[in-house]
């Protein structure tokens, strides 16, 4: 590496300590509720989150079941959010259409249809011995 190289050359780096988890939190913020205004996927699975949540808690499983549960659902925002990350990113670049542009954001879109496979399994591993138990 050179000697003039500087690793701290983004001046958006030079927070630390509580000041930068301050900014990041505050950058977090501003991350959820502009997905919250944009994207209507989000919305709707945040609705899905803000139901299913308290079904978890009030369902009659162990704590880590309710845990498992509700972090299946929060896996499905996370998704959302890099996936509309990428097509914002694409977007950024061009909205021209480009067969590499069309695939990050297959990608992107198969990744959110899998963790939302994975939440509905997990929700039926939990629920359905719980059903069949209280017929």
């Amino acid at each position: 590496m050179p000697s003039h190289y500087n690793i701290n050359q983004n001046p958006h780096k030079g927070n630390r300590g509580l000041t930068r988890a301050w900014h990041a939190a505050k950058n977090s913020w501003c991350g959820i509720v502009y997905a919250f205004k944009e994207e209507s996927a989000f919305r709707q699975e945040l609705t899905l989150f803000i139901i299913l949540s308290p079904v978890a808690i009030i369902l009659p499983v162990n704590f880590l079941e309710k845990i498992l549960l509700i972090a299946a659902l929060i896996m499905v925002l996370v998704i959302e959010l890099l996936n509309s990350s990428v097509e914002a990113a694409i977007d950024r670049i061009s909205f021209e259409h480009h067969d590499l542009s069309k695939r990050a954001k297959d990608f992107g879109s198969a990744a959110v249809m899998l963790t939302l496979l994975v939440t509905a399994l997990i929700w039926a591993a939990v629920c359905i011995p719980l059903f069949l138990k209280l017929s």
